[in-house]
């Protein structure tokens, strides 16, 4: 990989990382966006390489690995692999999600977990970063496997996390009914009951705002975005990726504020709707996506729209992109459509969607770019509020968390968009989204010694 990365001391960790974790492509890119964006900042902290912070900000804290054994229905035996990556501590309690997909090893999870570490502190809340998971896949089991496997997996964790130590959440895979399994397993075996995980139902302590978080912030981030240009959401055409979660709640917010979202997708193609998705279309995905139903579902119901067998939405014509659906989502190729296609606008709602050439090209291209580690961050945010209200007993108003979750947001944009004016280029969202995480973790982390 390719990063222009200036600052020598940067520049040495790099060699040294990307030559001790070659095979770790996913985690490789994450870093090397991260050194080459700080330099101009560690350019002025000389205090970084005397406390070797960059060494040890790229090498977690601590790396669990573990067997998780389960029966499934017909008393067969399978056993899966269980990883927490750990990756710092500096500002608060391990925090991060949990995937359960078949991609899942320590490249996925260092790269999430490290990203992680930067998007936490950019929230302004106490916490630290991590990630961790299963190799599991959910599809096709029965909920009384899915039960199985996830108080095996709990089995093990539970040692390793609690409220003050490592408080976990839910991630790709992981939804209400996989972490309410795990937290009653957790209860069982510790004999407490504490907000030792978020994402929970809202009858055992979940907060209201958490499924729409992700979702909801993106937006709000974005908006910010349109209004340093003096432009709003009204009469544009929005690209969507995804049907889960984020994709869901991104396309509610968007027909909120008068966007016009004309794509939803997953692994087997996109849907084109060129009418535009309402809510009440909206709805109906939510619905059959409930039932894990394939997005061309979509069309069945539709047929005015049109279903894409195998193929991804961002050679579609429109003025925003919103990339929802996992990693790698966006290649260099891709890229160029979209720029062709005069696409001004592309906001992360996943995690690492766009590959780092297309990053660049985007940028040469003059089209705003939003990173997922700030853009993103709204999950996690209002994550972080459910621990809040965990600790204190308490539990706030949908419209309580949104205004939060909102405020937060315009925080973490002003922050990053003002960091980005002192330090790089203006509007350049990636370095300063990167350096206004990096600098709070770093002067924790002088602060607190060789640890």
């Amino acid at each position: 990989m390719d990063f222009k990365i200036k600052n020598a001391y940067c520049k040495r960790v790099w060699e040294d990382v990307s030559a001790r974790y070659a095979d770790q492509g996913h985690f490789l890119q994450a870093v090397g966006l991260v050194l080459e964006t700080i330099s101009p900042v560690v350019d002025k902290m000389p205090e970084l390489e005397k406390n070797a912070v960059l060494e040890r900000l790229v090498e977690p804290e601590r790396i669990i690995m573990f067997r998780v054994p389960w029966t499934d229905d017909k008393g067969k035996p399978h056993v899966n692999r269980g990883f927490r990556v750990q990756f710092s501590s500096a500002i608060g309690p391990y925090k991060g999600g949990l995937r359960f997909s078949p991609e899942v090893g320590l490249d996925v999870l260092k790269f999430l977990g490290f990203e992680q570490i930067l998007k936490n502190s950019l929230t302004t809340l106490p916490m630290g970063g991590g990630k961790g998971g299963s190799d599991f896949d959910a599809h096709g089991k029965s909920d009384a496997e899915v039960m199985r496997f996830c108080q095996s997996f709990m089995t093990e964790l539970y040692r390793h996390i609690g409220p003050d130590t490592d408080v976990p959440a839910g991630d790709k895979g992981v939804g209400g009914r996989e972490v309410a399994y795990m937290f009653g397993q957790y209860k069982r075996l510790r004999n407490e009951y504490t907000g030792v995980l978020t994402g929970k139902g809202l009858e055992f302590g979940g907060s209201l705002a958490r499924p729409e978080a992700t979702g909801y912030g993106l937006i709000y981030f974005t908006e910010c975005m349109l209004a340093k240009i003096g432009e709003d959401f009204k009469g544009k055409t929005c690209l969507v990726s995804g049907d889960g979660n984020v994709a869901q709640f991104a396309t509610e917010k968007l027909i909120q504020l008068g966007g016009k979202v004309i794509t939803l997708s997953d692994s087997t193609g996109y849907i084109l709707d060129e009418e535009g998705i309402d809510q009440k279309k909206l709805e109906y995905v939510k619905k059959f996506r409930a039932k894990h139903e394939k997005i061309d579902a979509y069309v069945k119901k539709y047929p005015k729209a049109k279903f894409f067998k195998g193929q991804k939405p961002w050679g579609v014509k429109a003025d925003l992109a919103f990339p929802c659906a996992t990693q790698d989502e966006i290649y260099l190729e891709d890229a160029k459509k979209m720029v062709a296609n005069k696409v001004r606008l592309v906001a992360e709602g996943a995690n690492m969607p766009t590959r780092a050439e297309a990053i660049e090209y985007f940028q040469k291209n003059k089209v705003m770019f939003a990173p997922g580690k700030a853009s993103n961050a709204g999950g996690v945010a209002v994550s972080g509020l459910e621990m809040s209200q965990n600790s204190e007993r308490l539990s706030w108003t949908f419209e309580e968390v949104d205004a939060k979750l909102k405020q937060i947001m315009t925080n973490i944009h002003d922050n990053a968009y003002n960091t980005a004016k002192k330090y790089a280029t203006e509007g350049d969202y990636v370095a300063g989204a990167n350096i206004a995480g990096f600098v709070k973790v770093a002067k924790a982390m002088v602060a607190q010694g060789l640890v």
